[in-house]
């Protein structure tokens, strides 16, 4: 009688795990220390700014008898402003419009630049040469001064909301630039041709193909982006046309403490230092993305 022998097991030993694009760049984040620090500040903040409210004993537009007290006088961790305000009320307050402010930006400049960029470089021809050129018109006007012009021109759309909407409206355009390049070298890619054959609608391989491939370029304008966001707000709100009304931003914060640096710091200062570890916290993350996207980046270092 025969015996079958049992099959031999498998060795796993040596096998590689196969990992999509994205499981990669995430691992290569996750390996990058500063942009996890990065993170992690930026998750800190957020959780300070969304749930530290709620075990404050002030509100933040409450008005208490303790007119510019310093830090740590009643109960005020940050002090007071002139009108009583608790500064750390107020700071976790401008960090929730401040943040509320970018997703506005990130959203709106993303969509608008996403979409031009991606008329332009897929189908180029007349459509290109129309739609850059009146990108490159606009770039040729300087930033701010747009921003200014559409500020002055507002002044009630002056809100956190409406000034998001004003920065993301004169600052898509590098996003479109950078989009059209990207497909136009995808386009000519192997599995795109594979798609046309194949009889794919054009938004299927938009959407399927030439977007997912250009996801690192596209993150890390956005992450750089939502500081410049955050950047123009402050300096619009020191020079007098940024957030106006009852609510609060960082960048109202610091304009209107800046006034009191010298003889009240903590109006100026913890707003400021906040606004920063915010930004250089973004600005970690988008470092990391590029380098998690692109790995030659930080060999050539």
């Amino acid at each position: 009688m025969t015996t079958i022998a049992a099959p031999v097991p498998v060795e796993r030993e040596f096998t590689v795990r196969s990992r999509s694009q994205l499981q990669l760049a995430v691992r290569r984040f996750a390996r990058n220390p500063l942009a996890v620090g990065g993170l992690a500040s930026f998750l800190i903040l957020m959780a300070a700014a969304f749930v530290g409210p709620r075990f404050l004993p002030f509100g933040y537009d409450e008005q208490t008898d303790a007119l510019s007290a310093p830090p740590g006088t009643d109960g005020h961790l940050f002090g007071t402003d002139t009108i009583g305000r608790d500064v750390l009320g107020l700071t976790l307050r401008g960090i929730q419009w401040s943040m509320l402010m970018c997703a506005v930006f990130v959203v709106v400049a993303c969509a608008l630049g996403l979409i031009v960029g991606a008329l332009a470089g897929y189908y180029g021809g007349v459509v290109d040469d129309m739609l850059m050129r009146g990108v490159d018109i606009t770039l040729t006007v300087p930033f701010f001064v747009v921003v200014l012009v559409l500020a002055a021109a507002f002044p009630s759309a002056r809100s956190p909301v409406g000034v998001a909407l004003l920065i993301a409206v004169s600052s898509w355009m590098a996003l479109a630039r950078i989009v059209r390049a990207q497909f136009l070298s995808l386009r000519e890619r192997e599995y795109v041709e594979a798609a046309h054959a194949l009889g794919a609608r054009d938004r299927r391989i938009v959407l399927r193909h030439l977007i997912p491939n250009s996801l690192g370029d596209i993150t890390v304008w956005l992450t750089l982006g939502a500081t410049a966001a955050i950047g123009t707000e402050a300096a619009l709100s020191f020079i007098g046309y940024g957030v106006q009304g009852s609510e609060v931003s960082l960048g109202r914060l610091v304009a209107e403490g800046a006034a009191a640096a010298e003889s009240r710091p903590w109006l100026f200062y913890f707003p400021g230092v906040t606004l920063l570890l915010i930004v250089l916290s973004v600005s970690l993350i988008g470092d990391g993305i590029q380098d998690a996207f692109d790995p030659s980046r930080t060999r050539h270092r």
